[in-house]
């Protein structure tokens, strides 16, 4: 039966989702070399010996589909090309209804072929930045009226593997999407020590549905972003994540509607933070993926929320 095409809309990070495309552990293979590693979180665990296999990503986003799906949210996998697929976020996103091709670093580039099934069968605009613009997912969050762009100056963006997106993406994004406003946040990086790195900015913010904010203020570079950020939320509405936290990904949570929230289990200050605060939290194992550098959001794309007035 052929898969009905759907309607790309993501307005801002909290709309009820209605359509994801979730990525895949199957092809994946064994562990990397260590050279070959993108990110100091995967370099740890190839070091170590415990980075995850296979059978066990695979398992881990299996069971996050079921869950997307009992919430009837329409699911996509990519189309299997052989390589790591897990982390779906990088590789495109939408803002309003425009489907934005991201220019990846380069190792990272050939994921985009799994997104051919799903371009082909679903109607609208794909923008693809000139060549001097890069941006990958992570760091791009559309918010109501804005867009948050996590980036690296140079000469951070030339230096570290982790700096994934650049300045230009600020000034292409704000000429794409004239009607929003795009503020940057310059992240801090480093390519050996994951509690140091801010690989993208959803590793170091996850703004939330009903106006609170999980950070880690020494994942931004510059304290005059940490200020401003502090005075959009009050004091009440925003928690401090630790170095720590940040590292093992605690706020990279994925908003199912205003008040629902998907986290990984085993967090548990965090997890008490947003029931708190009055989400519903729905909790998944991705104890595995974890160890690759991403975790909820960077394993999910959405495609469609149903709009919303905040």
């Amino acid at each position: 039966m052929e898969i009905q095409p759907v309607a790309w809309l993501v307005q801002n990070e909290w709309g009820p989702l209605q359509a994801v495309m979730v990525g895949t552990g199957v092809g994946m293979g064994d562990a990397p070399k260590l050279e070959d590693t993108f990110d100091p979180q995967s370099r740890k665990h190839v070091l170590n010996g415990t980075y995850p296999t296979e059978v066990n990503v695979t398992r881990e986003l299996d069971l996050l589909v079921k869950i997307l799906k009992s919430h009837n949210v329409r699911v996509f996998r990519p189309d299997l090309i052989g390589m790591n697929q897990v982390f779906t976020r990088d590789i495109g996103l939408v803002i309003d209804d425009q489907f934005i091709l991201t220019n990846m670093v380069e190792d990272r580039a050939k994921e985009q072929a799994g997104l051919k099934s799903m371009l082909q069968r679903n109607p609208g605009n794909v923008l693809t930045p000139p060549s001097h613009v890069h941006l990958e997912g992570g760091d791009i969050m559309p918010m109501s009226g804005e867009i948050w762009v996590g980036y690296a100056k140079e000469p951070d963006f030339a230096d570290f593997t982790t700096a994934r997106t650049n300045e230009a993406a600020i000034e292409w994004l704000q000429t794409q999407f004239p009607d929003r406003t795009v503020r940057g946040f310059e992240l801090q990086k480093s390519d050996t020590h994951p509690s140091l790195n801010a690989l993208h900015l959803d590793c170091c913010m996850a703004p939330l549905g009903m106006g609170h904010m999980m950070y880690h203020p020494a994942g931004f570079k510059n304290p005059e972003d940490v200020a401003w950020l502090q005075d959009h939320y009050p004091a009440e509405n925003r928690m401090e994540l630790t170095a720590t936290e940040m590292e093992h990904m605690h706020g990279n949570v994925l908003s199912i509607a205003p008040h629902v929230v998907i986290s990984s289990i085993g967090f548990e200050r965090t997890f008490n933070q947003m029931k708190r605060w009055g989400y519903d939290v729905i909790l998944v194992d991705l104890t595995e993926t974890s160890k690759m550098g991403g975790l909820l959001r960077c394993s999910t794309m959405p495609l469609r929320r149903q709009p919303t007035h905040t």
